[in-house]
């Protein structure tokens, strides 16, 4: 190693190393040893950057070199790893939002590089194609995780601020019973999996991602019940639930002939279901439904509960809300429960203003009652009468 000049105490150090051309700088920060080369071969540039570098190191904006060095596409991986290993169910929707949309924009830049105003044109470039808020903010939220798992393990020294959108997409889809036959009669026709599967999520309002992954060891037909286990839905707590007839029926012709660990909503040839989307949108169209997502059976067996008079509290147990803020999202009553609150206002108040005339009506009969057709005379009738029996000016005992 050649030194390139001697420098005073605590300023650092140029040196080029044995074979190199280039010569490096090397200087201390709370202890520690930094070296960066200066990618020149003269030395009045490594003297300029290594004035730099030690100017930095006074500050606490101070970077170390191997930190500025890591790319974006370093920390999803590590972000993708983490979900890996701990099991996460949303894994597949994690890699596709990066390959599809977040890697094209960041996967190439240092994360050093990712600020706030970069984020802002990642929102307005994903706008521009046409981009739901809640689909920012759910891309936005893995770009900030991935973030924050770096910065835990030293490869970042601070997170971006995220803004997130304003979402007001909230779905309002129901599926109304007078529809449920002909979207039952559609479904069957494709197959006895999706017909199963359509009167699973209507019953209980299941996602799908828990009836998909749904086996056949919990299904307890001589029990009459379904159960999801811990781990396998959306918020890791297990559930349990009561099959109605029809349900089991259905339940019982797809657990037939199937091993425990079986799914228990399979194609006719005995594959997996994995993916419906393209099937469910022609059956839907088919029963004269087409905006019907199948989410929206979710809403439509938590207003079908209600409405049969199931305490919320249950309702909430059976379908997976974990808290009464998630639940009221899903504002489970129509415009036809509103329909049905409004004629049933206007019946009570046709009914208050019919009683309210009947009590009018027999105080009038009461009170006519009580003057003449009862035989006891009115004060005015037995003034009257004394003064004819006693003659005029006089008035005649009363007894």
């Amino acid at each position: 190693m050649e030194q390139a000049t001697k420098r005073p105490r605590g300023t650092g150090s140029i040196y080029r190393p044995k074979g190199s051309s280039v010569y490096w700088i090397k200087f201390f920060r709370n202890g520690k040893p930094h070296r960066e080369s200066s990618e020149s071969d003269k030395v009045k540039t490594a003297e300029k950057l290594l004035g730099q570098r030690l100017a930095e190191a006074r500050t606490d904006m101070f970077v170390p070199l191997k930190i500025k060095k890591i790319l974006v596409e370093e920390l999803a991986e590590d972000l993708i790893r983490n979900y890996r290993i701990n099991g996460l169910r949303s894994i597949g929707d994690l890699e596709a939002r990066w390959e599809k949309h977040l890697k094209p924009f960041f996967g190439e830049l240092r994360a050093i590089g990712v600020n706030s105003a970069l984020v802002a044109k990642y929102v307005d470039h994903r706008q521009e194609e046409g981009a739901a808020n809640a689909t920012i903010n759910r891309e936005l939220a893995a770009l900030k995780r991935l973030f924050r798992l770096g910065w835990r393990a030293n490869k970042v020294s601070n997170v971006p601020w995220f803004e997130m959108l304003r979402e007001d997409n909230r779905r309002t889809g129901f599926l109304e019973s007078k529809q449920h036959d002909a979207l039952a009669t559609a479904t069957a026709k494709v197959g006895l999996w999706l017909r199963a599967m359509f009167e699973t999520a209507y019953t209980f309002g299941w996602r799908k991602s828990e009836l998909l992954t749904l086996k056949v060891s919990q299904v307890n037909l001589s029990a009459g019940t379904i159960r999801l286990e811990p781990g396998t839905t959306k918020n890791r707590e297990g559930r349990e639930a009561t099959m109605t007839l029809p349900l089991k029926t259905l339940l019982t012709q797809c657990c037939h002939d199937k091993k425990p660990d079986d799914a228990v909503f399979t194609r006719e040839d005995g594959s997996r279901v994995c993916d419906f989307r393209k099937t469910w949108t022609k059956v839907c169209e088919e029963a004269k439904v087409p905006a019907l997502l199948f989410h929206d059976l979710r809403r439509s067996a938590a207003r079908n509960l209600r409405n049969n008079g199931v305490a919320e509290g249950l309702i909430m147990e059976i379908g997976g809300w974990k808290t009464r803020s998630v639940f009221e999202r899903y504002a489970i009553i129509s415009q036809s429960d509103i329909k049905r609150a409004m004629a049933q206002l206007e019946a009570g108040q046709q009914r208050d203003n019919a009683e309210a005339a009947a009590q009018e009506k027999s105080a009038a009969l009461a009170e006519k009652s009580f003057g003449h057709d009862l035989g006891i005379a009115a004060p005015e009738t037995v003034q009257d009468s004394r003064i004819s029996a006693g003659g005029a000016g006089r008035t005649a005992p009363v007894n």
